[in-house]
């Protein structure tokens, strides 16, 4: 047998018996947020959209719970119910929320990404809301 032939059969045979983790590196997802209007007046309705750009679509990152921190003093959570993983069953990668703010400030809006209690990935938005009352506002 030709000396490259028996090469590519060793090489061949120690990548078949390598764990899965050392043949393919699973690329994660990154986690990012959009605020809109990222500036307003009181009251304010804001629409922020966390989105999952990148990275394979692993079973990790599928149907995960999201908490909503609105910096406000209120929270909001979405927990999906989905069926269980298949392989090749693509990521939601778009999740969306709506809040409004009554009082002018500086807010730090943060996406917490959970899958079974675990943090998977935070993001987050800064969004400026004045009041309506003249130079300043606040």
């Amino acid at each position: 047998m030709p000396y490259r032939a028996v090469l590519a059969m060793i090489l061949f045979s120690l990548a078949a018996s390598a764990p899965a983790s050392d043949r393919a590196k699973v690329r994660k997802p990154r986690l990012g947020v959009r605020a809109t209007p990222v500036f307003s007046f009181t009251p304010a309705n804001v629409f922020v959209t966390a989105q999952l750009t990148g990275g394979d679509d692993v079973e990790e990152f599928y149907c995960p719970a999201l908490v909503w921190d609105w910096d406000d003093g209120g929270r909001s959570a979405h927990q999906p119910d989905c069926p269980p993983f298949q392989a090749g069953t693509p990521l939601e990668r778009r999740f969306s929320a709506q809040h409004a703010y009554v009082r002018p400030g500086v807010y730090n809006v943060r996406v917490h990404m959970l899958r079974a209690s675990r943090s998977l990935a935070v993001a987050s938005a800064t969004v400026t809301v004045r009041g309506m009352g003249g130079a300043g506002g606040q």
